[in-house]
């Protein structure tokens, strides 16, 4: 089963009654998340606002989103796969090991009374955030999530989106999943996508030191990633393109200074619900925007492929 049952956070604010946030931290991560779209509006079908909705937090310690929480459900660190496959059985009422349970950290009392909850609202959004989909597991707890939550409409309506970390991640993912079908991990060797999480994801690839050489466009791997992952960066050919010096560009190669987009530079960013926002830069700039960037070098590219077979008949010739 793939892709995802889901909807805009205009929606969220106008018909959400039970908000379920996974391995997520909003009150810290995206502070106005609750006050905007999830919990404190008053929707269209939600008058009440805050009264009106039950938020249920799901993480393995209490975090400030736990303060702000009618419920609060304390797994055990990476056992989020082993909680999600068990909902996803209570909600088809199927038989489940109570010793098992006991083991994530979570009673069945616990889990059963979430799925009544999930069944019985009229409208549920399940929010999950990296603590889900980068602990153990990784992409399996995301698709166990989406799953459940695809499952769920059969008894009414639920939705799941992932609550996006760095600027854009959204937009990188939307471009990926129309041009190559998937959202990450893809890899083009053979001249057509292939889609591995696990293999062809970046820190994978990095940690394993499969690649010689990396281009860089507006992220910071270097201040994020694991260590493993950064030392390979700093001992090969590493090219950054950003508007700023960071941990990244510090250890890279070659560092391109390029035009901030939405400051400097026209462009399209993409709301973690997948909205499209159009950004007009109210500033000039005099370097160029990364596309220009990216488009010289490939024409540079495209003319070395050109030149090289002819340098190569000259030699032989010679």
């Amino acid at each position: 089963m793939g892709g995802k049952v889901s909807c805009t956070l205009g929606e969220v604010k106008n018909r959400a009654d039970l908000v379920i946030y996974w391995g997520g931290n909003p009150a810290e991560c995206h502070p106005r998340h609750f006050t905007k779209y999830a919990l404190m509006p008053k929707g269209k079908y939600v008058p009440l606002g805050r009264k009106g909705r039950t938020m249920v937090l799901v993480d393995i310690r209490e975090t400030p989103s736990e303060k702000a929480s009618d419920v609060f459900l304390q797994i055990k660190p990476g056992k989020d796969f082993e909680v999600l496959t068990t909902l996803r059985a209570l909600v088809k009422g199927q038989r489940v090991n109570a010793e098992l349970v006991a083991e994530t950290g979570l009673s069945m009392e616990q889990l059963q009374d979430l799925v009544d909850r999930m069944k019985r609202a009229k409208f549920g959004v399940l929010f999950f955030g990296m603590g889900l989909s980068m602990t153990r597991g990784k992409h399996m707890n995301s698709a166990a999530a989406l799953t459940l939550a695809a499952e769920l409409n059969a008894f009414t309506k639920f939705v799941a989106m992932p609550m996006r970390g760095h600027g854009n991640v959204t937009g990188a993912d939307v471009i990926l999943r129309y041009t190559t079908g998937y959202p990450f991990g893809v890899n083009l060797c053979r001249g057509y996508p292939r889609f591995n999480p696990g293999e062809f994801s970046t820190i994978d690839l990095l940690v394993r030191g499969d690649n010689d050489a990396t281009l860089v466009i507006g992220a910071d791997p270097g201040a994020t990633m694991p260590k493993p992952a950064i030392e390979h960066l700093k001992r090969t050919p590493t090219i950054v393109l950003d508007p700023k010096v960071t941990h990244t560009s510090r250890l890279a190669r070659v560092h391109i200074t390029t035009a901030a987009t939405g400051i400097s530079a026209p462009g399209t960013v993409y709301r973690m619900d997948e909205i499209p926002l159009p950004l007009r830069p109210p500033l000039v700039s005099p370097y160029p925007t990364d596309e220009d960037v990216v488009r010289r070098i490939s024409e540079a590219v495209a003319r070395k492929a050109e030149f090289a077979p002819t340098m190569t008949s000259k030699y032989a010739m010679s």
